[in-house]
């Protein structure tokens, strides 16, 4: 099939370019402060099912740390950014990038993902290579039909809609050579991050300790471990992983027998928890969890059970 003008033009080392920073910076708030909670970890998960991509043969895929969890569901980690939950609004940096393969030659790669959330909306930015040329575009606007979840250490968005912009539509046409419109549902996302816990405050300066009185050492941070609620259980029950020592708002991946299935994120004390089924067909012997963080501190933990009839 003939290429269309203005057709994309993916070309080597455009990752490069891709990956630099947007010429916008992070949303200021009310007077030019910034949102005041910086974000520590998180993820956006991004679902295609029903939307106008697959209708038109084109299927989501990721470039790392991205990754996908399923055939129409994939998960990017926020590596930055800042929320407010008194607006729910955000402004975030996702890691890894979208790359859409279709009817095209090359695939559609969408890197530098950045999502912005104002009052009952927002939009999903991104950059890609137009005809050898590198640059950041409104790829989709974002709605919202209920508030956010917030808790004091992070707030979640679920259900958020988003649809082509007349910028986006103009891409996608061009790329695959489908006809896409502006409004085209381009898939819903499910965003949590993590933010520090509010400021307490300022409390009694304790009286000054006397000069031969040692201050005590700070406690040391946990050495990440993890267990499993039963060493032993039959086919068809529900396991338990148990991990501790990750850093707080970490995104913790949760692959059983090498198959990542599950994400979650990293409470204030730097644990996770993940219950999952064993299928019903899971083979007697030996099957292993492990959990890997994916932002902040790395860590990866595996955690031996067994499959079988317990004693």
């Amino acid at each position: 099939m003939a290429k269309r003008p203005g057709v994309v033009a993916l070309v080597a080392g455009a990752l490069i370019a891709l990956c630099a920073p947007g010429a916008a910076g992070a949303q200021e708030g009310p007077g030019g402060d910034p949102p005041p909670r910086e974000v520590s970890g998180g993820y956006a998960n991004w679902g295609t099912a029903g939307a106008e991509l697959s209708d038109r043969g084109v299927s989501l895929d990721v470039m790392l740390p991205a990754v996908r969890t399923s055939a129409d569901r994939a998960s990017f980690p926020a590596l930055g950014g800042a929320a407010d939950p008194r607006t729910g609004g955000a402004d975030l940096e996702l890691g890894g990038a979208a790359r859409l393969e279709g009817p095209a030659a090359q695939p559609l790669v969408l890197a530098g993902l950045r999502l912005r959330l104002a009052g009952d909306g927002g939009a999903l930015y991104a950059r890609t290579v137009v005809d050898g040329r590198a640059g950041e575009l409104a790829l989709a606007d974002v709605t919202r039909d209920a508030a956010p979840a917030v808790r004091a250490t992070g707030v979640t968005w679920t259900g958020l809609r988003a649809s082509l912009t007349a910028e986006g539509a103009a891409l996608l046409s061009s790329w695959s050579g489908a006809r896409f419109a502006a409004g085209d549902g381009l898939g819903v996302l499910d965003v949590t991050v993590g933010t520090p816990a509010p400021e307490p405050e300022a409390a009694e300066t304790p009286p000054a300790a006397s000069p031969g009185a040692r201050a005590p050492e700070p406690a040391a941070d946990p050495e990440p471990a993890a267990s499993v609620a039963h060493p032993t259980l039959a086919p068809g029950a529900e396991q338990t992983v148990t991990g501790e020592g990750f850093e707080p708002g970490a995104v913790v991946l949760v692959a059983i027998d090498g198959d990542t299935r599950y994400q979650t994120v990293a409470g204030a004390d730097g644990r996770v928890e993940r219950t999952f089924p064993v299928y019903a067909t899971a083979f007697a012997g030996e099957h292993t969890v492990e959990l890997a963080a994916v932002t902040g501190r790395r860590a990866v933990l595996s955690v031996p059970f067994d499959v079988g009839v317990p004693n």
